[in-house]
Parts: structure tokens; sequence; C-alpha cells
């Protein structure tokens, strides 16, 4: 009985954990991964609507099924003199009281970081902060009403538009004010949750941890305005710790030393990564860094002059810093490894 009540707790943890990306097909999308009945899988889901674990809306033909909220609150702060240690001590985490010390940790250095870039950077006056549970997750969303994340970064470093801006920020180590931040906190903050989201003007920037690797998204979404919305979510049984985290881009000494760059920000439109100009807006600030991994994702093809600069002249001018490309396709592989043959 035992072990065929284990085996009834995975199938229903596995749907939990992938209702999310297929509310339409969870059954489907079940039966067929774990190798067992559709009519097996809907017991399940029964089982989970009934614990009110899950929710179901539309008929039989067109039903989707959705996480249920365990609990949701909302905060609102006057930016003005607002402590992010204090508020979360008294008011958030007893929210997360119950979940073991590594989330905890997560989620309190996320926390912390995006209202503090709030409080000092946002410009604004306001912040609406949106906790949600839902039987295995945890979210953070906090909203400000100041000037927008992108916008300022491209203002106060002169860059060409709020994209640009989405690169830089996306390599870590950029703050608009160096005498009291490193510039770390959206790195490392984005690279320990599962999804980690930051809208700002018409611009949706996400990084999303996948079974086979993470993955960055920018999506337009017409019609925001003003303000920076910065979303968070973690699995309440993730192994993940903030020292795991740190450490992967960190050296021996703890120096934020390795970073790594989605090359497809430095894409705009359907535009292909072919000249100097680019490369040189790509490689901007690398060498504040020992190693730079290179995520080629979503990235179909080079030009000769991008790779040239890239692997050849830069890497040349800084034999101290290793470039390592990663996700390439043929094609990408093929003129990077010429772009080198040509030292």
């Amino acid at each position: 009985m035992a072990g065929v009540r284990k085996r009834g707790e995975s199938v229903r943890q596995f749907i939990l954990e992938n209702v999310e990306e297929h509310p339409k097909d969870i059954v489907a999308f079940s039966s067929e991964a774990l190798g067992i009945s559709r009519q097996a899988v809907s017991k399940h889901i029964q089982y989970l609507l009934a614990q009110k674990i899950l929710v179901a809306e539309g008929a039989t033909r067109d039903r989707t099924y959705a996480l249920r909220s365990k609990a949701n609150k909302i905060f609102k702060y006057f930016l003005q003199g607002l402590r992010e240690d204090v508020v979360w001590r008294n008011e958030i985490a007893p929210m997360f009281s119950a979940l073991p010390g590594n989330v905890r940790n997560i989620l309190q250095h996320g926390f912390t970081e995006m209202l503090t870039n709030a409080i000092d950077h946002s410009s604004g006056t306001r912040v609406i902060v949106y906790i949600s549970k839902t039987a295995i997750t945890s979210e953070l969303l906090i909203f400000d009403d100041g000037e927008g994340i992108f916008k300022k970064i491209q203002r106060e470093l002169h860059l060409d538009d709020e994209r640009h801006a989405l690169l830089e920020l996306a390599k870590g180590k950029l703050t608009t004010d160096p005498a009291h931040h490193t510039g770390e906190g959206i790195f490392f903050t984005s690279r320990m949750f599962d999804r980690f989201f930051v809208s700002s003007g018409d611009t949706v920037f996400s990084h999303v941890r996948l079974t086979d690797r993470d993955r960055d998204l920018i999506q337009k979404q017409p019609g925001f305005q003003s303000g920076t919305v910065v979303n968070m979510r973690l699995r309440d049984n993730t192994a993940r710790t903030t020292k795991e985290v740190f450490d992967s881009f960190s050296d021996d000494d703890y120096g934020f030393t390795k970073t790594e760059v989605p090359v497809r920000l430095a894409q705009y439109g359907d535009e292909t990564l072919i000249s100097r100009s680019q490369a040189k807006r790509l490689l901007a600030r690398f060498d504040r860094f020992k190693i730079v991994v290179l995520d080629f994702g979503g990235v179909e093809t080079i030009g000769q002059a991008f790779a040239d600069e890239v692997f050849r002249v830069f890497a040349q001018e800084h034999p101290d810093i290793m470039l390592v490309e990663t996700n390439t396709n043929p094609s990408v592989q093929q003129m990077i490894n010429r772009a080198r043959r040509r030292d």
C-alpha cells in the first residue's frame, strides 16, 4: 500500500509541476510522459480538484486546469523612508515561515534586492507588493510608479535605446549609482528563481529555468505606461541555494568574475548580427569579467565581421578573458571556428 500511495503522490506532483505549461492537455501530456492511462490521470486530477489544489474552467472538451492560489496578499507603501529589511521581516517573511530554509533565503534575497532597487533607483513615490502562493510555488511581484528601469539606464548611460539597456543589464555589474550599488542584484536574483520577469515601458525581459538550460526571452508589451514591474516565482521544493548561485559565477576569492550573456539581446528586430559595431555593442564591459559565456540560443546566423571582432580581435586584445560559446547551431559555430583559426 505504501508503494501505491507513493506512486500516486509522484503522479500528482508531476501534474502540479506541469499544469501551468499544459493547462489544456495536462491529461494527455501526463499520460504519455508517465506511461499510465488517461483515466488514471483523470482520477488524480479529480482528487486535486476535491482537495482544492487545482481549479478547472470550461466545458469538458475545452476544460483548462490551473493551480489554485492558497494565499494572496497586497501591500502598498510610500517609497520615501521605506526600509526593505523591515518590510520583509514584519510583513512578508511570516507568509513563508513554513518553507525550507534555502527557499526562504532565496525569497528574502530577491525581495529585498528588488525592493531596494525601487527605493533607490526608480524615482517613484509608491510601490505595490503582491504575494501569491499555490500548493507548489511562491511568487513575489513588486511594482513601482517610477521612470522605468530600462528607460533610466538608457538615459543615464547614454545608450542607443531601451533594448541596449536590457543587453547591458543582462551582463551584470551595471548600476547607475556605483558609489552605493554593485550592479549585481538583478543578475544574481534572476538566476536564483525559476522564473524572473522585468517589465518596463513596452518591453518585458524574462529569465526562465528549463530542464536542459536557462532561457532568456524578450517580448513587447504595447500600452504599458511608466514604472517597473518585477515578478519572481520559485518552486517550494527547489534544492537550489543562494550560495550555489553565487559560487557558479565567482572565483576562489568570491569575486563576481563570470557572466552569461544572451547574444540575441544584441539583435534589434529581425536584423542579423553581421557588423563590427554590433559586436562592439555586445563586447562592452566584458573586460570586467574573467569568463564570459555567450549564449547563442535563438541566433540563427552571424556574419564574418561580427565573429572576427568577438573571437579574434577582442580575444587577442584580452588574452586573460575566456570567451565560451554555448547553444550554437552548426552555421554559427562554423563562423566562430573560422574566426579563431585566423589568430
